[in-house]
Order: structure tokens, then sequence, then C-alpha cells
């Protein structure tokens, strides 16, 4: 994830605008909407937290959840902290102005797929350019991939010509896929929404036996 320290940002800015959340809830919703799975580990997710809250983008919230059996008169045994995080103003213009930036990064295969995730509340010129970028980039691979089959495709054998021809086809279907967003977008899509409020989170105490939790300085990181 070293790589994706920037767009993991505004992923995170992302999602937390939707709702607060804990950095159990966090993480599983960064791996369900991108599909990230073991790259994203909690030593990269909490040293960007981290790295969040020490400019003022993002708080926490402490609150204490019951942990353990209960005693006979049924209180609970122990009870600890768990840390909710919320975006702050300063987090809510970072975001904005993350979502405004179209410049070659956003082209990226790292990137290309949170900045679409996050299209509602992109302008459209900054859509639009987004996609038209992200159509020369795979233009350029695909001119380069296909001369490769081309000079490669005599010297080796079936299974390996198949390979890169399935590699050919698959940036062919990209390619389509953005001209189609393209013309939907030159037609009029509806503007960027608006950013609503944020809600509350459903059930703060959802998932309360998750350790991964605790302040990012209590935990000991493991996983880079």
């Amino acid at each position: 994830m070293a790589r994706r320290g920037g767009v993991l940002e505004l992923a995170v800015l992302g999602l937390l605008h939707e709702a607060p959340m804990h950095g159990y809830e966090l993480r599983k919703r960064l791996n369900a909407r991108f599909g990230w799975g073991r790259a994203l580990s909690y030593g990269s997710l909490y040293p960007c937290l981290k790295s969040l809250l020490a400019r003022d983008c993002v708080s926490e919230d402490s609150s204490a959840t019951d942990v353990g059996d209960r005693t006979s008169t049924g209180t609970a045994a122990r009870r600890r902290a768990r840390i909710v995080y919320r975006l702050t103003p300063a987090g809510e213009q970072l975001l904005t102005e993350l979502l405004a930036e179209g410049g070659p990064s956003a082209w990226d295969d790292d990137n290309f797929g949170v900045r679409l995730a996050f299209f509602a509340r992109t302008d459209a010129a900054v859509r639009l350019r987004i996609l038209e970028g992200r159509r020369r980039r795979l233009e350029e691979r695909l001119d380069r991939t296909r001369a490769q089959l081309h000079r490669t495709q005599e010297r080796l054998d079936t299974y390996a010509v198949e390979l890169q021809r399935h590699g050919v086809e698959s940036v062919e279907r990209e390619v389509h896929w953005l001209s189609d967003l393209i013309a939907s977008e030159r037609v009029g899509r509806p503007a960027a929404k608006e950013l609503p409020d944020r809600p509350e989170p459903a059930d703060r105490h959802a998932d309360d036996h998750h350790p991964e939790d605790r302040h990012p300085e209590q935990r000991h990181t493991q996983d880079h």
C-alpha cells in the first residue's frame, strides 16, 4: 500500500464523509468498495488516520464499551474505549480539494477506481478530464501491447500468445467502456451532488469485540 498513500487518504475521507465509523468498520468498507483485500493492512490504515488527525482533518471520539463476561450484579466485568473517527470541516475542505484534482495521477491504475467511486461528488468537467485522460493512457498501453504481441507471437508457445491476447482484449474492453462513459458525460450527466450532511453511525457499539479499534498509538503495528 506504500504507493497508495494518497489515494488511501482520499478513500478514507470519502467514506468518513458518508458516516463516522470505527477503524474496523472503516477497513471493512474500504476493502468492500475498492477490493484492496490483504493489501490494506492496519499498518497502512492507522498511519493514514494518524496523519489526518495531526492535520485536524479527522477527529476521534472515545466511547466506553462493555467487554467480557458480566458479573452476578449484571455489570460488565471490564470496559474499554472504542474510537469513532469523524470528518472535520478541515477534512471536508481537503476532500473537496482532492476531488477537484483531475491531473495525470487520477488516471493511474491505483487511483482511477477510487476517483470513479466518488464521481457523484466530482464536478462534471473534472469527471470528463479524468475519463479522457484514462482512455488516452489505456490507448497508449494498447498500442504497446499490440506491438509486443506482433513481435513475439511467432516465438512464443500457444498459451503464452493467448495470455498476451487476453491482455490486449482486456484493455480494448476498458477503452470501449470508457468511451461509453465519456459519451454519456458529454450529453449531460447530472451535476455533482453537494456533499450531504453526514449521518451518525446507526450502531456505535456494533462489532464491539474487535481489538483493532484501539487508538492508533496503542496498537503495535505488525503488518505493513
